[in-house]
């Protein structure tokens, strides 16, 4: 099927849809246009250059940063993770407004389009690729200028990071991780489901409340204390902090995917299934 007569087809459907309803119920037409939605964005999300995925994931990694800035003056000064929670959500507004990209951001439309085959799973796993390894970069480079500029907070964040990575792997640590996968995911499909930039911010204060406040654990984030803590002589390093990091990234994968992800697909299975009709067998086969 040509791309026009690709496009000409979802037109009409969102049309019919805005226009009629598709059931008796509005909900149910509400979930498949959601569906709809979610899997043109994840497939736009996928046909972006390689080099577009290393900058916006750069960016990422500087923006959360901010987040990671508030998190520490807040808790250096009142000594509250709920408070340093709600001022960490500032790294997680700047991603929303900013237009740049967190590495758990691409647990929901991305892998929506590549299940309903508008992409591939190569292009999904270049963009997984790219975004994780340039948010560190970012990250890291943003609390080496953190530490150079505010060194009095040293001693708070080698606490914080130390409560993750010298924190022993059993089904708690596991647990965090999936609620942290989960949670971040989350606000990516409320985020993608309103057009109030006011629901997208209380969305992004949520989130940041919960995964800094309790604290979840959080590959990316999380890294960003630790690395912190390394530049400024903590006793454990590099090594200690990726044996943290393998699992934490695996749990997050697995909580995004699987909690979120996974039930939003089943509960919209007959869009899906329209989509992976209308899509080429082969995603990453040249279109005529």
């Amino acid at each position: 099927m040509s791309d026009g007569n690709r496009e000409e087809r979802k037109e009409l459907r969102r049309r019919r849809r805005e226009e009629l309803g598709e059931t008796d119920a509005p909900v149910e037409d509400e979930v498949k246009m959601g569906a709809d939605a979610t899997i043109e964005r994840g497939a736009e999300r996928l046909e972006r250059t390689f080099p577009s995925m290393l900058i916006t994931g750069f960016f990422g990694g500087l923006e959360v940063g901010l987040g990671v800035m508030g998190y520490l003056a807040v808790l250096d000064r009142t000594g509250s993770e709920l408070l340093a929670g709600l001022a960490f959500s500032i790294g997680l507004i700047a991603l929303l407004l900013a237009s740049s990209e967190l590495f758990t951001e691409n647990f929901l439309m991305p892998v929506a389009a590549v299940v309903a085959r508008t992409a591939s799973l190569t292009q999904l796993a270049k963009l997984w690729g790219a975004t994780l390894v340039a948010n560190l970069a970012g990250g890291w480079l943003f609390m080496w200028l953190l530490m150079l500029a505010f060194p009095e907070w040293s001693q708070t964040l080698i606490e914080s990071a130390s409560h993750f990575v010298e924190a022993p792997f059993g089904a708690q640590t596991v647990a965090l991780a999936l609620l942290g996968g989960s949670t971040i995911t989350l606000m990516t499909r409320m985020q993608q489901g309103t057009d109030s930039v006011t629901g997208k911010l209380v969305a992004a204060v949520a989130t940041g409340f919960l995964l800094a406040g309790l604290p979840l654990f959080h590959s990316v984030l999380d890294s960003l204390l630790i690395f912190g803590a390394i530049m400024v002589g903590a006793d454990f390093g590099y090594l200690d902090w990726l044996g943290w990091f393998g699992y934490t990234l695996l749990f997050n994968i697995l909580g995004g995917i699987v909690l979120v992800t996974a039930l939003r697909l089943i509960r919209a299975k007959d869009v899906v299934q329209e989509h992976r009709e209308e899509s080429p067998p082969d995603p990453d086969a040249p279109r005529s």
